[in-house]
């Protein structure tokens, strides 16, 4: 009998530290099943997702870029993620053989800023994709202050602060940060194979958290220029940990043992 196992889908999927969280995971509780990452086009997510429903061995996948807003037209959607977040990065198949689509990304984002105070507090977020969608959503939630978008298409920024209920402004990638008290990289600049995020920080004001959810380099030259500003900083990890908890309980009936956080993370980062 084939192993039960879970995956990530993306285009690049080479970077993903997905199948070494879930792995350790795994071996962590005895669990005999596998994780492991698939790369997979635009063009074959249908076929991919066809071919995996009629697969009772795959409990379901997490999708990263670019595929958080294709699942919507895929799956089922009984949490109504699509009328909230908009966008699905954990896919699941139940024990009946239904295929779902749902979003730890929003959760695993705003776990680390739990007791921070972001209420009223000015953000800017960089980036409109799958991903900002879920960092919106949940900056909604938190009551922040004026949301800046930076992004390539001001539109699409635009779109998603109506889509949310947030005031605020969406400016090209190019303007000038406002001093935010919370800046959000939620795009693929500066990640390995991708362009530098390009960015000056000297807007921030000294008590500025500087957030970057790239988490391939970790040490993101964003960060960098955080850390030389004396800014507080959070890395991709926080959010990758976070919502990988919360799928891998979905995908294998067990609650991530988080216990070995501390192992996992110098695990992540060799």
């Amino acid at each position: 009998m084939t192993r039960p196992y879970a995956e990530v889908i993306g285009d690049p999927i080479a970077h993903s530290k997905s199948p070494l969280i879930h792995g350790f995971w795994l071996e962590k509780l005895g669990i005999k099943a596998d994780y492991r990452a698939t790369h997979v086009l635009p063009d074959d997510l249908p076929r991919y997702i066809a071919e995996r429903r009629d697969d009772p061995a795959w409990h379901g996948c997490n999708v990263t870029i670019p595929h958080k807003i294709a699942m919507l037209d895929l799956v089922d959607d009984p949490g109504e993620v699509r009328d909230s977040i908009g966008a699905m990065n954990t896919i699941v198949r139940d024990s009946d053989g239904r295929v779902f689509g749902t979003n730890t990304d929003a959760a695993g984002f705003y776990a680390p800023l739990a007791e921070v105070d972001l209420a009223g507090a000015p953000v800017a977020v960089i980036g409109a994709g799958g991903a900002a969608r879920a960092v919106l959503f949940a900056l909604a939630r938190a009551g922040v202050g004026p949301v800046t978008i930076l992004n390539r298409n001001p539109l699409k920024g635009a779109a998603l602060l109506a889509r949310f209920g947030l005031k605020g402004d969406a400016l090209p990638l190019s303007a000038a940060l406002p001093p935010a008290a919370l800046l959000v990289n939620t795009s693929a600049l500066g990640m390995t194979g991708q362009p530098p995020l390009e960015v000056d920080l000297s807007p921030l004001p000294d008590g500025a958290i500087v957030y970057d959810i790239v988490y391939a380099p970790l040490e993101t030259g964003l960060l960098h220029q955080a850390e030389a500003r004396g800014l507080e900083r959070m890395d991709g990890l926080e959010m990758l940990i976070g919502q990988a908890a919360m799928a891998f309980e979905l995908f294998f009936g067990r609650p991530a043992p988080r216990v070995h956080d501390a192992e996992l993370r110098e695990l992540l980062t060799r």
